[in-house]
């Protein structure tokens, strides 16, 4: 296990924000969580969990101890109607998605060039075109740091929900993913319902969702290596159906979708968030370094050499904004990192 004092965390965000932590910890089998819990003064300081860091807004320097997920390893278990897969939660998330393509392993399509790893994809519950995790996930096995051992958790009682789990929650600060159980069908069924997969007829292949989603994500989403972004900012907004009635009747063209899956969100709609954001006027528009992605309002980028109090302002006057015209509060997706833990906007701006 790599331990590394005062360590820089710029390459380790896709931000690509400046930022430092105490220490700095890579970990890579799971004996090497043990020894960070018996070592007294490692034990005492704040922990964050980082995977790929593609979700993550660091408003300063974290004084604490920053664990490098790099877990690896993926197993397949024939269970007759479906596949059983065992992944490390170090692994790549896109590279899963390719590796199961490749083998015949459908159903991760539409979860195409999601960045991270896939210890971080229960926490929030990844999701693109019509699927979420928790439509495979069967169990999450996690490491108890009060216990020392590793527990398996079903995913029922991991509390799916839209970009949300008990892992953003009761188990944060208490449990480390180390792998999660995947089942997908033999019998496969495509998701058409969402976007440019509707073009592809009834029964398209596997292969022609994925390479459509690829072509669509790279089309609209900026190159974290190239422009420093953390992808979708800000979740797509839940709300009550009589008022997604009466914005849709002001803005006919206003996507609106109805919320499956979630008896606790019966009777609501869900909006998309990037297009309230470009009915603003907001593309482009830009806070010192800075800004609203050219191409895709839902993506705020680093221009080179933003600050965190730049973007941290700019997610404000978006925000904001869209509160303004439309009434609707956006809620950001990508996570703030305080001092000694995870913050919110309104907190960081008090």
């Amino acid at each position: 296990m790599k331990l590394i004092p005062h360590a820089p965390l710029s390459t380790l965000n896709t931000l690509g924000l400046e930022a430092h932590c105490l220490w700095l910890a890579e970990v890579t089998q799971l004996d090497d969580l043990k020894q960070l819990m018996v070592n007294a003064e490692l034990a005492a300081l704040p922990r964050l969990v980082l995977g790929g860091g593609s979700n993550i807004l660091f408003c300063n320097d974290f004084a604490g101890l920053v664990v490098l997920n790099r877990l690896q390893g993926i197993t397949l278990q024939d269970e007759g109607d479906h596949w059983l897969l065992h992944v490390a939660a170090g692994e790549n998330w896109h590279q899963l998605v390719c590796h199961a393509l490749q083998q015949g392993w459908h159903g991760l399509e539409n979860l195409a060039l999601i960045p991270g790893t896939v210890g971080a994809a229960p926490v929030q519950n990844i999701g693109a075109y019509g699927v979420e995790l928790a439509r495979f996930c069967t169990y999450v096995e996690a490491f108890n740091w009060q216990g020392g051992e590793v527990e398996r958790i079903s995913a029922a009682d991991c509390q799916f929900g839209y970009r949300d789990s008990i892992f953003k929650h009761a188990y944060q600060d208490s449990h480390f993913i180390t792998a999660v159980g995947l089942r997908l069908p033999k019998a496969w069924q495509p998701v058409l319902g969402y976007g440019p997969l509707a073009a592809l007829g009834e029964k398209p292949s596997a292969q022609a969702i994925f390479d459509t989603i690829c072509a669509t994500r790279m089309a609209k989403l900026p190159d974290p290596a190239v422009l420093g972004n953390a992808g979708s900012f800000f979740k797509n907004p839940v709300v009550p159906m009589a008022l997604a009635e009466t914005l849709k009747a002001q803005y006919p063209q206003m996507p609106v979708y109805p919320v499956a899956g979630n008896p606790a969100e019966e009777g609501q709609a869900k909006l998309a968030a990037g297009w309230l954001i470009d009915q603003c006027g907001l593309k482009g528009f830009a806070i010192g370094r800075a800004a609203v992605h050219q191409e895709q309002a839902l993506v705020l980028v680093n221009l080179g050499g933003a600050s965190a109090m730049e973007l941290i302002a700019l997610a404000a006057h978006v925000r904001d904004s869209v509160e303004q015209r439309f009434g609707v509060l956006l809620e950001h997706e990508v996570r703030f990192m305080g001092l000694t833990g995870e913050t919110w906007l309104d907190e960081v701006l008090a």
